[in-house]
């Protein structure tokens, strides 16, 4: 006797790559693209910059991670968010749309609302840096696989960097920032935690290089933070080039004491 077999194929056991889309490669490498350009292994000089944290603590007016914390996130809140973050969320607009003058517009006003001459200088050496590393290690057809980097992201990529080595533009960080992390499929909401994280683990890692804390309580300051970097972010992602101010006088004055300090272990 025989049985009627069902040819119908069997369906796969469930398991974790079951809700993967067909563009699960390409979201793979914008993955591997956003810890690349947030990690601190990036050698675009941000190490170097303590944005003014150096002469907070030279001042002793920071005596505890609660301290850090609530510097940090105030830069989070007042500068990152209000001014970095739109700055870069407008840039990745403008590169999504090929609109080179709108992008140059973007860091004209990124660099007419960043008062402390240090902080300027930081943000348009790590942007040059960044152009420049770019152009030295990734491909033409793209060495994180994104597809965008064959075609206009690449040109315009290309146009930023051109118009950055000539004097042309500040070329701020965010900026540059931001047209890279378009280029190579990262969203604008992806590309503002990346780099709002960057910034973030940046002043912890020279805090903790100034000798005041150690590993454990600086990650506990991070993990701290990840709220205030995903709400600054969200709040601020969608906000106009108009928009993007600046307002952190303590701040501010502290960077501009840090020019004139005696002793200094960073470059801002």
């Amino acid at each position: 006797m025989t049985t009627e077999r069902n040819t119908e194929p069997e369906s796969p056991e469930p398991n974790a790559d079951s809700d993967r889309t067909p563009d699960s490669s390409a979201d793979a490498s914008a993955f591997l693209s956003a810890l690349r350009l947030s990690d601190s292994f990036l050698p675009v000089g941000g190490y170097t910059a303590s944005y003014g944290l150096e002469q907070y603590i030279n001042e002793d007016r920071i005596e505890d991670g609660d301290d850090l914390r609530e510097l940090i996130a105030a830069y989070l809140r007042r500068v990152v968010g209000p001014c970095e973050t739109v700055a870069l969320a407008n840039a990745h607009a403008a590169s999504a749309a090929g609109d080179l003058e709108a992008l140059l517009a973007v860091d004209e006003r990124l660099h007419a609302v960043t008062m402390p001459r240090e902080f300027r200088e930081s943000s348009t050496k790590a942007g040059a840096k960044l152009c420049e590393l770019l152009a030295e290690t990734d491909t033409k057809d793209g060495a994180e696989g994104s597809d965008e980097t064959e075609s206009g992201g690449s040109d315009l990529e290309s146009a930023v960097a051109d118009a950055v080595a000539a004097d042309e533009t500040p070329g701020h960080y965010p900026v540059a920032f931001g047209v890279v992390a378009q280029a190579r499929g990262l969203s604008r909401r992806e590309a503002c935690l990346a780099h709002a994280h960057a910034f973030v683990t940046g002043l912890l890692g020279a805090a903790q290089r100034l000798g005041r804390f150690g590993h454990t309580e600086i990650q506990s300051v991070l993990a701290a933070l990840e709220p205030v970097i995903a709400a600054v972010c969200e709040r601020h992602v969608d906000d106009e080039p108009e928009a993007m101010v600046s307002f952190a006088p303590l701040a501010e004055i502290m960077g501009m004491r840090h020019e004139r300090a005696g002793r200094r272990l960073f470059m801002s």
